[in-house]
C-alpha cells in the first residue's frame, strides 16, 4: 500500500495511518478488516472491494489485476448465491485433502525449496 500503483490512493492513505510503516517496531502487528464495510460479515464484499482496488493485501489485489483471476473476482463480486456455493464446495474438497503426517510428511523450513 505504500508502493502500488493498483490501489486506491484515498484507501491507500486511510490504511497508512491505521498501519504506519514501522518494520519491526512496536505497533508492527496492528489488525485492520480485510473488509471495510462489513468487517464481521462473510459475504462477497471482500471481491467488490478488489474491483474498487481496495484490497488490503497486495496478494489480494493481485487477484484483480489484468489477470487470468479477473473474471472469478467479478463473478464472485457479482453472483452472492454462486460465491456462497463455491466456497462451500471449495471447503468440503479441502475438508476430504489428508495431509502427511509424522514421518510421512515433510516440514519445510525454507518454503521456497
Amino acid at each position: 500500500m505504500y508502493k502500488d500503483k493498483n490501489i486506491d490512493s484515498s484507501f491507500a492513505k486511510t490504511r497508512q495511518n491505521k498501519c504506519p510503516k514501522t518494520t519491526g517496531l512496536p505497533g508492527d502487528n496492528k489488525i485492520a478488516p480485510l473488509d471495510l464495510q462489513t468487517p464481521t460479515v462473510f459475504d462477497n464484499y471482500y471481491y467488490k472491494n478488489l474491483i474498487k482496488q481496495k484490497g488490503l493485501l497486495r496478494s489480494d489485489q493481485q487477484l484483480f489485476n489484468g489477470g487470468s483471476t479477473d473474471s472469478l473476482v467479478k463473478k464472485y463480486s457479482q453472483d452472492t448465491k454462486t460465491f456462497y456455493s463455491e466456497f462451500v464446495n471449495a471447503m468440503i474438497k479441502m475438508g476430504d485433502i489428508q495431509p502427511l503426517t509424522g514421518s510421512s510428511g515433510e516440514i519445510r523450513k525454507n518454503c521456497r525449496k
